[in-house]
């Protein structure tokens, strides 16, 4: 029997990228998934590869900056596949611009998707997993919650606001079966990842292969992580073996960032 057989779990943004690689992971664990997001045609392709698998399955539309939204999202899945207490905060965006020139509605927007978001998600579960005597939270930053950037200031903020949302959380629930991290990629091969390039080689007039190579630089294997890798980390953290790793900001950046 897998290890989580039995186990429900929610993962937001899940419907492509690291969320979607996420949820197949966990359903080879076993975990029955729920997947949110905002596009429903995405999330039933997740959905289907996920029941092909062998585990149940549920699609929810939902924009988790809204709280209502995140309060009818979980409902859904209880009612659907029954209490997640396995819970991947994945769903975020991103953005990049000099200081002078982000905007109030660029800076609310990363806040309330990136931190706001996982905080609306922790708060509707977390009492769940205390009181089940068991629970997982891993809250997807980025490197960028653990070091700034140039032109990324939104951005940066958000992430460290994840990172210290899972530290505090993670000391509260310490004693009571339920462990919070973080995992924090370098660049991801993504659609993410593709508009940041987009985004270089418009500034630099560089073409995007030239972009993506700047991107891979940043890490000392010369290249983009992979969206496998980030859930394969993702589903160790769920299991037995992790249950004493607790409030830590998992660094996946093939060695750039150390210490």
């Amino acid at each position: 029997m897998a290890e989580l057989t039995g186990r429900v779990a929610l993962i937001t943004g899940g419907g492509r990228g690291i969320g979607r690689a996420i949820a197949l992971s966990l359903a080879h664990a076993g975990a029955d998934v729920a997947v949110s997001g905002r596009s429903a045609d995405v999330l039933e392709e997740t959905v289907s590869a996920i029941r092909a698998i062998g585990p149940r399955a549920a699609a929810i539309v939902c924009d988790v900056g809204e709280r209502s939204q995140v309060d009818d999202m979980v409902a859904q899945v209880g009612k659907a596949l029954g209490n997640p207490l396995i819970l991947v905060n994945n769903a975020g965006i991103a953005g990049s611009a000099k200081l002078s020139e982000t905007t109030d509605d660029m800076w609310d927007a990363m806040l309330r998707v990136n931190a706001t978001g996982a905080f609306y998600c922790m708060r509707a579960l977390v009492p769940m997993m205390i009181d089940a005597k068991w629970g997982r939270v891993v809250n997807i930053a980025s490197i960028a919650a653990r070091a700034g950037a140039a032109y990324i200031a939104a951005y940066s903020a958000s992430k460290h606001a994840l990172l210290g949302l899972t530290r505090a959380i993670a000391a509260e629930v310490a004693a009571k079966g339920v462990t919070v991290n973080a995992i924090c990629p370098g660049y991801v091969d993504t659609e993410m990842t593709d508009r940041s390039a987009a985004f270089i080689s418009a500034r630099t007039r560089r073409n995007e292969q030239e972009a993506r190579k700047i991107l891979e630089g940043f890490s000392p294997q010369q290249r983009l992580m992979t969206a496998e890798e980030v859930a394969g980390i993702a589903a160790y953290l769920c299991s037995e073996a992790a249950r004493g790793i607790n409030g830590q900001g998992i660094v996946l950046d093939g060695g750039a960032l150390q210490g």
